[in-house]
């Protein structure tokens, strides 16, 4: 079942992620600002605590008997001093001398250790209150001499503020009760724009799934559209896969064209001696030949398909015997139209390269040649030599004295599956596979009217290997 369970997408997956990091952080934060407010409070009390005692010491008194001026010290700093139980106390001892404040009635202070006469001020707490009440209290205690001298010596006496925590706890109660709904509120509109962030910063990805759907579907052929940088290379390799696809595809198709278009030459000739008046000894022989011509044609196909490129260097082929070959095969298929093919090939005319694509250049002109002439074809063949080359190129000329291609259709004609003339059976395909072979050897190719016999000529120049 785990195997089966769909995945999160990559939206889900962020959405959840930065809200853990959110809550994580919101959380840290309000616990962080949490104890900062409480520092906060407890470092004002104690500044408090210091100016009470401050105030309260600046109003002792003694009269000339050594006796405490209770009077003097009645104007508290703070009137909470003066109410009862108000949770601010103030408190006064020493040994010629007991004072505290209203606020004390009736109410028992804790008990601290009595102060030591130049002991730095001190804060304590917080400490619990007497049985019967809730919370606990801090207290802040000074003892120094009140600069009044008696007969039993210097009036030495300690002073003592306590503050009760609760009001403390009604602040953090209150300041947390606001902390947590604003933090909370902030968590909420956070994540609200996480989500719009992280809409906007997937949309590449969403439209990059909708244009994958559309390619599936057909709608498109490639991936055109403008994506952001990061996936640049994904949408680059998609393309470049699906190009390899077409191409090998188109490869395919075209070598099983190649291969169809080879055969019927060899084909016709057979059916011609099928339907011919040939001894059965030369029925047999012909029989023979074609079928050898066209295993090797099945041979070169599946060769030229599998390969990338062909072997400029392997042994010449003289172009006199293929050419002769092949002019008697084409003889006996159009031997109704009784045409002549003449020959202008150099007897020493080399061709450097592979047996199969020479086969198929002078097939496939020359079977157009045939096709389209009236009575005669020209086959024009001979070396051409440059300064520092290893081998000899070759120019091939063919020419016929039919109607000729005129100048705005030779693109067509040279179009993979364009016929000049489709009222005229074939396949439209011998020309594109000669310019593919012509392409490799680097040559070139070129239509126009023949001078001599009016019809059309194809001139193939392929250079010299240097």
């Amino acid at each position: 079942m785990s195997a089966m369970r769909r995945a999160l997408s990559l939206h889900a997956r962020q959405l959840i992620a930065a809200s853990l990091g959110l809550v994580a952080f919101l959380g840290l934060t309000g616990v962080a600002l949490d104890k900062a407010f409480q520092s906060a409070l407890i470092n004002n009390m104690e500044a408090r605590m210091v100016r009470y005692a401050s105030a309260y010491w600046n109003q002792v008194e003694f009269d000339r008997n050594g006796q405490l001026q209770i009077a003097a010290i009645d104007n508290p700093p703070d009137a909470r001093f003066n109410n009862f139980r108000s949770g601010l106390y103030a408190q006064l001892a020493g040994a010629q001398a007991s004072w505290q404040s209203d606020s004390v009635a009736l109410f028992s202070l804790p008990a601290l250790t009595p102060g030591v006469l130049g002991q730095a001020p001190e804060f304590s707490g917080p400490v619990p209150l007497p049985i019967g009440e809730d919370s606990s209290i801090n207290a802040y205690q000074y003892t120094a001499t009140s600069g009044f001298d008696t007969k039993q010596g210097t009036v030495v006496l300690t002073l003592r503020i306590f503050e009760s925590e609760e009001e403390i706890f009604k602040q953090i109660t209150e300041y947390r009760s606001s902390l947590w709904v604003y933090l909370g509120i902030a968590g909420v509109l956070l994540v609200l724009v996480q989500v719009v962030i992280l809409r906007w910063s997937l949309q590449p990805l969403r439209m990059l799934e909708t244009d994958m759907r559309d390619l599936h579907l057909g709608k498109q052929q490639r991936l055109n559209k403008n994506y952001p940088t990061e996936l640049r290379p994904i949408t680059g390799s998609i393309n470049a896969l699906i190009n390899s696809e077409r191409s090998n595809l188109d490869m395919s198709r075209n070598t099983l064209a190649d291969l169809a278009h080879s055969l019927k030459t060899p084909l016709a000739v057979l059916q011609s001696q099928i339907e011919g008046e040939s001894s059965p000894q030369q029925f047999k022989q012909e029989v023979y030949q074609q079928v050898q011509r066209m295993n090797d044609i099945v041979t070169y196909q599946l060769a030229r398909a599998s390969r990338t490129g062909h072997a400029l260097y392997s042994a010449p082929i003289a172009v006199l015997p293929q050419a002769e070959s092949i002019v008697q095969s084409l003889e006996k298929i159009y031997r109704s139209k009784g045409v002549l093919c003449e020959f202008e090939v150099e007897q020493a005319a080399q061709f450097s390269g592979e047996l199969g694509d020479l086969q198929e250049l002078l097939g496939n002109f020359l079977e157009n040649a045939f096709k389209w002439s009236k009575h005669r074809v020209l086959l024009t063949v001979h070396s051409v030599f440059a300064p520092g080359a290893k081998r000899p190129g070759l120019f091939i000329s063919i020419e016929d004295d039919g109607a000729g291609i005129e100048t705005l259709d030779i693109p067509k004609i040279l179009q993979r599956g364009v016929r000049g003339d489709e009222r005229v059976q074939g396949h439209g395909i011998g020309m594109a596979i000669v310019q593919d072979i012509i392409r490799s050897y680097n040559g070139e190719l070129s239509v126009d009217r023949s001078i001599e016999l009016g019809g059309a000529r194809f001139t193939i120049q392929l250079p010299c290997l240097v």
